[in-house]
């Protein structure tokens, strides 16, 4: 009898294991449910990033050549390798295009991190009031599209139209700002104008996930509200502040909105290359219509680009705290 009721309670103790078991989902399912999740992100991905990258990178292998008298012929495509790409990188006018990054980067980056910091810093302070209405009037002209920006400020710029210069002219100022020397700081101004609210929503978040008890005892310590903001405040979250910077360098190297504008109303004033991305553009729809350089300048752009975040996250770390 005792054998038999051992039998029976392993018997109920297997069953009701195996009814658990069945219950929950196994590894296998939660791997299906997990790639389920996943897959719509890697197909996006595929379809608009991975496939256009490497159909540029073939299209930067060949060159079309035009058949018979004057293209009578038609055009074929014939493989000449790096030869695209050599022309590009020997191109000048691409050449001078990172050079007018590097000194847009130079405007427009210190004055939009410092900008966007002292903005957070005071809806941080004490002495702000109103601080979500200030938060959404920064923040809205970030949700203009960039075209619209251009074309707005583009409005404000023209001398015989701006009602900026039409007032400073009414006073003896001459308020022309589309002079050779002020295109880095006209196309400079309208990004800070679309970043400055965005980079504040960041800094201001970090701002608000300092410790309290850090600023109170400073505060008992002796320093004043500046003093507390310079010292203590700014030091904790320059994480966010160097990620901003790295941001909004590798989305200067992309500017392309602003300058185009700019070219269409003053071809003398800023050049169909002005900027890498100008230049791609210029190659394709510009009437030239070669596809395989505008293809070349894209691919050198984005390598560039993210050889710059790999050093710069690599060796520079800009989130660290240390």
């Amino acid at each position: 009898m005792t054998s038999i009721r051992l039998t029976q309670d392993v018997r109920a103790a297997g069953n009701a294991s195996r009814a658990r078991t069945s219950g929950a989902p196994g590894r296998r399912g939660i791997g299906r449910a997990a790639l389920a999740l996943i897959l719509p992100f890697f197909v996006l991905f595929t379809l608009v990033t991975i496939l256009p990258i490497v159909y540029s990178l073939y299209l930067s292998l060949f060159r079309e050549k035009q058949n018979g008298l004057y293209g009578a012929g038609g055009t074929t495509q014939v493989f000449v390798g790096l030869a695209n790409f050599v022309q590009v990188l020997s191109d000048p006018q691409y050449v001078n295009g990172y050079l007018n990054i590097v000194v847009y980067v130079l405007i427009y980056v210190p004055v939009l991190m410092v900008g966007a910091m002292a903005v957070a810093l005071f809806l941080d302070s004490a002495v702000a009031r109103l601080k979500r209405t200030l938060q959404f009037s920064l923040f809205v002209p970030h949700l203009v599209p960039g075209i619209v920006a251009s074309l707005l400020w583009l409005y404000l710029y023209i001398p015989q139209i701006s009602p900026f210069a039409k007032a400073l002219r009414s006073v003896g100022v001459e308020g022309n700002i589309l002079t050779p020397g002020g295109v880095f700081p006209s196309i400079a101004n309208i990004g800070i104008w679309a970043g400055l609210g965005y980079n504040m929503v960041i800094f201001y978040a970090a701002l608000q996930a300092i410790p309290r008890e850090l600023i109170e005892a400073a505060r008992i310590d002796g320093a004043g509200g500046f003093r507390v903001a310079i010292s203590v405040k700014v030091p904790l979250i320059r994480g966010s502040v160097g990620l901003a910077m790295l941001f909004s360098a590798v989305g200067a190297l992309q500017v392309f909105t602003e300058p185009l504008i700019l070219h269409q109303y003053s071809p003398g004033l800023v050049s169909s290359g002005w900027s890498p991305n100008l230049y791609a553009y210029t190659q394709a729809f510009g009437g030239g219509h070669n596809y395989p350089l505008a293809a070349c300048a894209s691919l050198v752009l984005a390598v560039f680009s993210a050889l710059l975040s790999f050093l710069v996250t690599r060796f520079a770390k800009p989130w660290s705290s240390r």
